[in-house]
C-alpha cells in the first residue's frame, strides 16, 4: 500500500521565529522552494528579510547547499546595485537574512504604469544593471537570472536580487532561469559566459521599453521545451516603441542569437552612457548648484555633497514631495506598498532596515 504523504506545514504565524533572533511580522510568499519572511532583526533592531527552505523541500542537500552559496556570496560581495545579506545559518535551518528595500520590483512598477519608461529612464536602468553585472563578472560569476521580478526600483536607484542559480562561467544543463528570459545558450545548455547576461540585460530593457518581453510565448507553452529564442530572432524594439536609435542599437544587440554577435558588457555601458548630458557619474559641482536634477522622482545619479533637504518628508511607504523638484521622470519613485505594521522608533517614525 502506498502511503499518502502529510500535508506541508503552513507557513509561521507572525509573532513565530524563523530563526535565532528573528522575529516574523509577516509571510511575504511560497516559491517553488523557499518561503520568505518580512521579519524584525532583535539584534539590529530593524526589518529585515528572512529566506528560508519551505518544509517539503528541507530534506534536499541541493537546496540547502545551494541557500547557502547564495547568502555567502551576498554577504561578502559590496556594490550599489546589489541586495545586501547580513548573515547565513544553519540552526534549526538554513536560513539567509537580507536589507528590506524600500520600493518595488520593476515587474511590478511596470505592471501598474500606463506609460513606458522614459528613454533617460531605461538608460538609466541599463546602467545601473551594466555597472553591477561588470561587478558580479569580475567576482568570476554569472547572474544568469535577470528580470524584472528580480529588480526593486526605489529612489533613484535599481537594486538587483536573488544569486540562488548564478554559478561561474561554463558548462550547465538546459534551462536554467527563467522561462521568458533564456539566452538561447540557456535553453539548449552548453557554454555559458558573460555574454549570456548580457542577453538577460536586453530582454529586461526590452520589457521596460515596450511592455513585452522579446518572445510572445503562451502560458501553456511555457510547460514544454520549446523555445522560441532557438528558432528566430527577436523583433526589433523599433516595431514596438520609438527610441533613440543608440538605444534601440544597444538592445537589439545584447538579443543576438550567437553568444559572439553580442556587445560586451563594456561596449554597452558606453553606448548607453553617450545617451546622457553628463554619462553615468552624473553633471560636474559647478554644473550642479542645486539639487533639482536629483530628485527620488528618477535615477540620476546624486551628488553625495549634497543633502536632500526634509521638506515634506512624511515616511517612507509615501512619496517625496518637494515643489522645487522636477517630476518629468517618474522612474524609481518613493513608494512602496503598504506594509504590515511595525516596530516603531521614539516619536512614532516607522523603523525600517533601508534608509
Amino acid at each position: 500500500m502506498s502511503r499518502t504523504p502529510s500535508p506541508e506545514p503552513p507557513p509561521l504565524a507572525a509573532g513565530a521565529y524563523v530563526a535565532p533572533g528573528y522575529e516574523v511580522l509577516a509571510h511575504l510568499c511560497r516559491t517553488g522552494w523557499l518561503d520568505l519572511y518580512d521579519a524584525w532583526s532583535q539584534e539590529r533592531e530593524c526589518r529585515c528579510v528572512v529566506k528560508v527552505l519551505r518544509p517539503a523541500r528541507r530534506g534536499e542537500r541541493r537546496l540547502r547547499e545551494r541557500l547557502l552559496q547564495e547568502g555567502h556570496w551576498l554577504q561578502t560581495f559590496t556594490h550599489p546595485h546589489l541586495v545586501r545579506a547580513y548573515e547565513s545559518g544553519e540552526t534549526p535551518e538554513p536560513y539567509v537574512v537580507l536589507e528590506t528595500l524600500t520600493g518595488e520590483t520593476l515587474a511590478h512598477l511596470l505592471d501598474r504604469r500606463r506609460r513606458r519608461l522614459a528613454t533617460n529612464d531605461l538608460t538609466l536602468l541599463g546602467l545601473h544593471l551594466c555597472s553591477v553585472l561588470h561587478y558580479l563578472h569580475g567576482q568570476g560569476l554569472l547572474h544568469l537570472d535577470i528580470k524584472p521580478s528580480n529588480i526593486v526600483v526605489g529612489c533613484r536607484r535599481a537594486m538587483v536580487l536573488d544569486l540562488s542559480i548564478a554559478r561561474p562561467p561554463g558548462s550547465a544543463p538546459p534551462g536554467i532561469g527563467s522561462f521568458c528570459y533564456l539566452a538561447p545558450e540557456q535553453a539548449r545548455g552548453g557554454t555559458l559566459t558573460p555574454a549570456t547576461d548580457v542577453w538577460g540585460l536586453g530582454s529586461t530593457l526590452y520589457e521596460a521599453a515596450t511592455g513585452d518581453v522579446p518572445f510572445d510565448v503562451p502560458l501553456d507553452d511555457t510547460e514544454t521545451d520549446r523555445y522560441p529564442q532557438l528558432d528566430e530572432r527577436a523583433p526589433s524594439v523599433s516595431t514596438r516603441r520609438r527610441l533613440p536609435h543608440t538605444l534601440t542599437a544597444a538592445i537589439d544587440s545584447c538579443l543576438a542569437p550567437e553568444p559572439g554577435d553580442r556587445p560586451s558588457m563594456a561596449q554597452v555601458t558606453a553606448a548607453l552612457e553617450g545617451l546622457l548630458p553628463y554619462g553615468r557619474r552624473g553633471p560636474p559641482v559647478d554644473a550642479s548648484p542645486t539639487i533639482m536634477n536629483h530628485s527620488p522622482g528618477s535615477l540620476r545619479t546624486p551628488d553625495i555633497r549634497h543633502e536632500l533637504p526634509n521638506t515634506n518628508y512624511q515616511s517612507p511607504v509615501t512619496n517625496y514631495q518637494s515643489p522645487t523638484t522636477s517630476l518629468r521622470t517618474r522612474f524609481a519613485e518613493c513608494r512602496v506598498r503598504p506594509m504590515p505594521p511595525t516596530r516603531r522608533a521614539p516619536g512614532g517614525t516607522d523603523v525600517f532596515s533601508h534608509s
